[in-house]
């Protein structure tokens, strides 16, 4: 039988901690959040590996590392409103940091202006923009946007001007179905 409380204080130790994700209430939510229970019986093995983890058909965990780092720029506080979307693992550690949290999954219609943080563990090609339209103002969105072999994690933030895009890091999770790009003919 695995060691799945070990395994989970090992992730933190090498690969949340050694990565720069300094915000201890991450590190804690993470101790206590079992991550296996969000990945089938056949691969509750892989839940503490550096890899993205199926949970769904097309549905993944980002690896331990690149949710931290998500969770860390989104800078979740304490009865922020989240809407989490096909993000099961953040939206659970999040929950475990205070926040409170409505999960969805991705194509599922989202209310405009509602949430202060809205998070996806998948990549999309673009980031829809009703996605963007879902934030409050001052609201942020963390996912990763992927349209080749390399991702970027990104952070968008309503202002009152409108809305602010930042790279945060490269990560290769799958494209969610659905989201992948759409290129047309050129000459």
């Amino acid at each position: 039988m695995a060691d799945f409380a070990a395994a989970r204080l090992n992730m933190v130790e090498s690969q949340v901690r050694t990565q720069d994700v300094t915000d201890v209430r991450i590190h804690d939510a993470m101790r206590a959040i079992p991550r296996e229970r969000f990945v089938p019986a056949d691969r509750q093995h892989l839940a503490y590996t550096d890899i993205e983890v199926e949970y769904a058909p097309g549905r993944f965990l980002l690896k331990p590392r690149d949710v931290s780092k998500l969770i860390q720029a989104l800078r979740p506080m304490p009865g922020e409103k989240v809407l989490a979307i096909s993000a099961p693992y953040a939206a659970a550690v999040m929950e475990e940091m205070g926040a409170e949290v409505t999960r969805a999954e991705a194509g599922e219609s989202v209310p405009a202006g509602a949430f202060d943080i809205v998070v996806c563990e998948g990549a999309v090609s673009r980031v829809p923009d009703a996605w963007t339209a879902a934030l409050a103002p001052q609201g942020r969105l963390g996912l990763v946007e992927r349209d080749g072999p390399v991702g970027k994690a990104c952070l968008y933030v309503r202002t009152p001007e409108g809305v602010a895009r930042r790279d945060l890091f490269d990560s290769f999770p799958p494209v969610l179905a659905g989201f992948e790009a759409r290129h047309g003919f050129a000459f």
